[in-house]
């Protein structure tokens, strides 16, 4: 098992900025792939980012291309997104994940290629 916590989440206005962080709780995800997903009211939960073990490659979905940034300090065990320029359209539950495979250099992009979950955190961006 891998326990994973966001932190972060919370109301904003539109324009603003906000900063979530992906723990591993308990053991490290250093060589593991992350991710980052959200799901809107009555929506499906849907890929935001997602960065290799290592760092050196980042995939975005285009909805968020160019506002938010997925990094990673696996000294400090922790999985950010950077998410500046929100939209009300951002509101949602923000989920990472962890892939199980070990060194994979390119990070999925789909829900169903990770393994492990966080319970989410709320993101609000008000008009």
């Amino acid at each position: 098992q891998l326990p994973l916590v966001e932190f972060g989440g919370g109301l904003v206005q539109a324009g603003g900025s906000l900063r979530l962080s992906c723990v591993a709780s308990g053991r490290t995800f250093s060589s593991n792939a992350v991710g980052w997903f959200r799901r809107a009211a009555g929506t499906e939960r849907d890929f935001v980012a997602s960065i290799n073990w290592s760092g050196t490659s980042t995939y975005y979905a285009d909805s968020v291309k160019g506002r938010f940034t997925i990094s990673r300090d696996n000294a400090k065990n922790t999985v950010y997104l950077q998410m500046n320029s929100l939209k009300p359209e951002d509101t949602a539950v923000y989920y990472c994940a962890a892939e199980m495979a070990l060194y994979s250099n390119y990070p999925p992009a789909h829900r169903y290629e990770y393994d492990y979950w966080g319970q989410g955190t709320q993101v609000t961006v008000s008009s």
